[in-house]
Formats: structure tokens, C-alpha cells, sequence
């Protein structure tokens, strides 16, 4: 390809780009320039870290932006993301992302692990969203929880939303485990081989992931009990055929447990450009919401109570008195 061809594909490409995002300044005679379409690009984009794609969260992200889209007024754009710890320091610290999906024991483990002093007061939340379930799932020789101890078990890649409750989960049950910190895709293929005795994996049901599992693949979901110290932090749950007809046996269900879901932002102070950013995102999910309890949506949205609130989080509110901003962690300029 020439030269003179590639810069007049390019300057086609830049002319669509106009028309597309520029089209009143175009029919006014003005051309609008790169720094405008970009300012005007980011000025209704809200970006939101969710989760690898086999999860619930990619999903439910995937139903913000198909059901909030409204031209450059506001846009979604859904991220992947590496689990509740990652997805909590990206909120902090990483340009382009204003929202997170997150597990709500994360302030918590945080505090715990003393993993950033004042963190309370930077993350806020909209809404809590979802329970999400802790899937256990093991080779059939592997008859109770317990039977893991000093077993291979495979808990997602380090900093993740699973591998954080399962240390949780574990540690509370007293069952030492070999932690494995693969994928989930890969670590489901090696469960297949036998080559580790379980994963853990911590996503709303019905979780995609499990979805192409034979009924013949000697594979099972094992039961979670509630004990008191469990109880404590998470809730009561299960399984049931409808949920996973290959995994559960028919007419039975399998107990387990679950930890809410929440979508998190940056405590921005009201005065500016962000917080008015993620103020109109915040407006338009509150008055769109009926849509998300319609199909094509996941059917964990109508899980989801907008007035529910999450012990240990400050909820976000649109319009507040403007207030000093928090300690940063971040330089003063926004990201």
C-alpha cells in the first residue's frame, strides 16, 4: 500500500469519525477537530471494570450498556477485569474506568490485609446488585469439603473476588487447601484430567462457565455448609437442577453459600467533572431500571433491591453539597 493511500484512507477514516460524532458542526460548516470529538467522545463514556468472560459480571455489565446507551449523551463501555482486589485498585488509580463491579466482602478483606489504609472513605457504592453463589466444583471421589484438605484446588488468579473468599472460606472452615491460581477455563480443563481435585469459583448462577459440562464428565458441585463463622459474613444458598440440571441431581439441591455483588466507584467530590459523570449514569440506571428485569437481561437483576444498602460502604449520591475531597492516593489532576 502507497503512502498517498494510506493517508487517504486515513483521511477517510477521520471523516466517518466526524460525521458520526460531529455531524451539527459539520451542517453548521465547521470542522470539528480531534481534540473535540475526543472531548466530546469522554465527556458521556463511563467505563466499567467487571469480570473475566465467562462470569456473571461481564454480562450484567454487558446489559448496562445495551440498556443506558443513549448516543453521546451516555455510553458504557464494559471492561474486563481481574477480580474484586484488581477491580477495586483500577477504580482508584487506572484512566477510563468509573464504575466497578466488585464482591462486597472486599472492604473488608482490604481492612483485614491492611491493604490500603483509608479506603472507606475513597470507594463508595450505587447499588448492591446480586448474591453471588460460591461454587465448589470437585471430581465425584471427593465426598464433603473437608476430604480437600491438602488437596490441589484451584481458587482463580491471585487478587480475584474467588481466590479472596475462598481464603475466607477455607480458613473459617479449617480445611487447608493446596491453593492453584489458574484461570478458570484452564483450571477447568485440568479438574477434567484430574489433575487438581476441585475449584472454587465464586459467580451468580447460573454461572456460564459450567455450562458445557457433560452429564458423564464424573464431575459434581460440592455442598457448602453455613457454619456460624461462615454466617457471619455471607448467606445461605444453593443449587438446584434448574440451575445446573447436569450437576444437581434431579429432585435434590446442593447447599452453599453467597456473597452480595455491589457496584463501586471513586468517591469523587460533587464539584467535579467526574462525579457529574458518573451522577448521570447513576440517574439514568435508577430511572431505566424496569428494563433490566425484562428478558434478554440476566435473570439476576431481579435480585436486585435499589434500596438495599451494604453494611460497611458509603453509598454514592448523585447530588450532594460539595465537600472537601478525600486523601488521594492518586496526583491532584484527574485521571
Amino acid at each position: 500500500m502507497t503512502a498517498s493511500t494510506c493517508l487517504a484512507r486515513r483521511g477517510l477514516l477521520l471523516g466517518a469519525a466526524a460525521a458520526g460524532l460531529g455531524g451539527t458542526a459539520l451542517a453548521q460548516g465547521t470542522t470539528p477537530t480531534l481534540n473535540a470529538l475526543a472531548a466530546k467522545a469522554n465527556a458521556g463514556t463511563v467505563g466499567i471494570v467487571s469480570g473475566g468472560p465467562d462470569g456473571t459480571y461481564v454480562r450484567i455489565a454487558a446489559d448496562l450498556a445495551a440498556v443506558l446507551d443513549d448516543g453521546d449523551a451516555l455510553r458504557v463501555l464494559p471492561i474486563l477485569g481481574k477480580g474484586s482486589l484488581q477491580n477495586i485498585a483500577d477504580i482508584l488509580v487506572l484512566r477510563g474506568v468509573d464504575i466497578g463491579i466488585v464482591q462486597s466482602d472486599v472492604l473488608a478483606y482490604a481492612r483485614r490485609e491492611k491493604l490500603l489504609p483509608g479506603l472507606d472513605s475513597l470507594i463508595q457504592y450505587v447499588a448492591k446488585l446480586y448474591d453471588e453463589e460460591v461454587h465448589v466444583l470437585a471430581r465425584q471421589e471427593v465426598g464433603r469439603i473437608e476430604d480437600l484438605a491438602g488437596k490441589p484446588v484451584n481458587v482463580d488468579v491471585r487478587g480475584s473476588g474467588t481466590a479472596m473468599t475462598a481464603s475466607l472460606v477455607f480458613d473459617a472452615l479449617g480445611v487447608p487447601v493446596e491453593a492453584r491460581h489458574d484461570p478458570q477455563d484452564s483450571a477447568l480443563e485440568r479438574l477434567r484430567r484430574g489433575e487438581i481435585a476441585a475449584l472454587v469459583y465464586v459467580a451468580g448462577k447460573p454461572a456460564r462457565l459450567f455450562g458445557g459440562i457433560p452429564a458423564a464428565s464424573g464431575l459434581k458441585l460440592l455442598p457448602v455448609p453455613a457454619s456460624p463463622a461462615l454466617l457471619e459474613t455471607y448467606l445461605p444458598a444453593e443449587f438446584r437442577p434448574a440451575d445446573y440440571p447436569r450437576l444437581v441431581p434431579e429432585g435434590g439441591t446442593v447447599e452453599t453459600i453467597a456473597v452480595g455483588a455491589v457496584m463501586a466507584v471513586y468517591a469523587w467530590p460533587a464539584a467535579t467533572e467526574r462525579h457529574r459523570k458518573v451522577a448521570r449514569f447513576v440517574e439514568a440506571f435508577t430511572a431505566k431500571f424496569p428494563a433490566f428485569l425484562q428478558p434478554p437481561r440476566h435473570p439476576k437483576w431481579r435480585e436486585v433491591n435499589l434500596a438495599a444498602q451494604v453494611p460497611g460502604w458509603t453509598r454514592f449520591t448523585p447530588v450532594a453539597a460539595a465537600a472537601p475531597p478525600p486523601t488521594r492516593v492518586r496526583p491532584a489532576a484527574e485521571r
